[in-house]
């Protein structure tokens, strides 16, 4: 969702008490360093404005930052019991075979031992084989590699949170 002038939904997101907005914001995304400058830039005017200082924020990311980020995201195959979003968000793997299953679960711990953190990709639309094809390709990155690859794949899940939190009518 894009505009040019304040939707409901951002309304509603500028007008929170700053702990509701932190809370909201800290469930797109766990980096309180990502969080707080979102924060500190309120009220956004557009979504646009909003998704530019999320990019902005997510670039700026340390690896501390980064590392606390990914440590709010489920690996792949395993989302949080009760959580919707990530349920949603890794819906491509609900019907999965136990086979792509298992399989998943061996690549998420090679890659987890190897980098050190969960995959992290924006599952959102992939199906359960193209996120397998995507940790086989990734395990083979040099580690600064796959960094930078996380740190965009974060920006778009951190995007596609945001437009949820900032829909018409969504609940704050």
């Amino acid at each position: 969702m894009t505009s040019s002038t304040t939707s409901g939904g951002l309304a509603r997101f500028n007008a929170l008490e700053e702990h509701a907005a932190y809370a909201a914001l800290h469930e797109a995304c766990a980096s309180a360093a990502w969080v707080n400058r979102l924060l500190a830039r309120r009220p956004y005017a557009t979504t646009d404005d909003l998704f530019a200082e999320s990019d902005a924020a997510t670039a700026g990311l340390t690896d501390t930052d980064l590392d606390e980020a990914m440590a709010g995201h489920p690996p792949i195959g395993r989302p949080k019991p009760g959580d919707p979003t990530s349920s949603r968000e890794q819906r491509g793997m609900a019907g999965a075979s136990e086979e792509l299953k298992a399989e998943m679960l061996e690549l998420n711990l090679a890659y987890q031992e190897k980098f050190g953190h969960v995959f992290l990709i924006c599952a959102t639309g992939r199906t359960g084989e193209q996120m397998r094809d995507a940790v086989r390709e990734r395990i083979g990155n040099a580690p600064g590699q796959e960094r930078e690859i996380v740190r965009t794949e974060l920006g778009k899940i951190n995007r596609i949170r945001l437009a949820r939190l900032v829909e018409e009518d969504a609940p704050a």
